[in-house]
């Protein structure tokens, strides 16, 4: 029997991109799919046209939430399948056999992990994300950066627990790492899976994200470790955006 996908969407006042994110999952040739949304109580539409659809989903929950991370607890405390994918507003199932292409390569994964394509605000596409999906992924393979985005990775359910809300912007890397540490068999599809939308975070955000990367890849890897991890990848980050300046110039 085909094994049963959650798919998650979280969204929050995001009209303009929300259709796009749920015709790429309702889309599917995969059938064994349960689509599950929640809203952040949008003001701006955004439930409107998530109820054009609402026939077609498992669950619709529309509410005021403590951020990302309490909202995706949420789609996840209602996920019955046999694996869970987040694929939250502004991003895409790469193509439309994608999740069946994914399930044929290799029998009852603890893991599935693909590539990622960058678009931007327009949908044109900016390449592959700079972190290129390691040829085999473990719970140390984060150490250097997030190798695998969240909308890439498709999770064994059981092996899954509630995001830890102390994080307020990485606590995706958190849930991973500790899914990983407890996964025996991960498998790189060797495609790519997703299409995620660049978004504006604001400096301080990003910061604070920066803050709470260190935090956890500190506790997983030690500081020292961590800190040495962290030379190495300021060493990359210059070379990437060198190399890439002297490609445009």
């Amino acid at each position: 029997m085909l094994p049963k996908l959650s798919v998650i969407t979280i969204v929050y006042n995001n009209a303009a991109a929300i259709e796009r994110t749920m015709l790429s999952v309702l889309n599917q040739s995969y059938k064994n799919i349960e689509y599950i949304v929640i809203d952040g109580a949008s003001t701006d539409g955004t439930l409107t046209i998530v109820k054009q659809y609402e026939k077609r989903l498992a669950k619709l929950i529309s509410e005021k939430d403590k951020g990302i991370y309490d909202a995706m607890n949420k789609g996840l405390a209602q996920a019955s399948g046999d694996y869970v994918l987040f694929m939250n507003s502004g991003d895409e199932i790469y193509e439309l056999d994608t999740v069946e292409k994914i399930f044929a390569t290799s029998p009852n994964a603890d893991i599935y992990y693909g590539e990622t394509e960058m678009y931007d605000e327009n949908w044109n596409s900016l390449g592959r994300r700079r972190h290129q999906a390691p040829d085999t992924f473990n719970w140390r393979s984060f150490k250097y950066g997030m190798s695998i985005s969240h909308q890439a990775i498709y999770v064994k359910r059981s092996l899954t627990e509630p995001y830890d809300l102390q994080y307020k912007y990485s606590s995706d890397i958190d849930w991973i790492i500790k899914i990983a540490k407890k996964a025996s068999n991960i498998v790189n599809t060797h495609l790519y899976v997703a299409k995620y939308l660049v978004g504006g975070m604001s400096k301080q955000k990003h910061r604070e994200s920066l803050k709470e990367r260190f935090k956890i890849f500190s506790h997983y890897y030690g500081f020292v470790a961590n800190v040495i991890n962290h030379v190495v990848i300021a060493f990359n980050l210059g070379f990437y955006f060198l190399k890439h300046r002297r490609t445009n110039d």
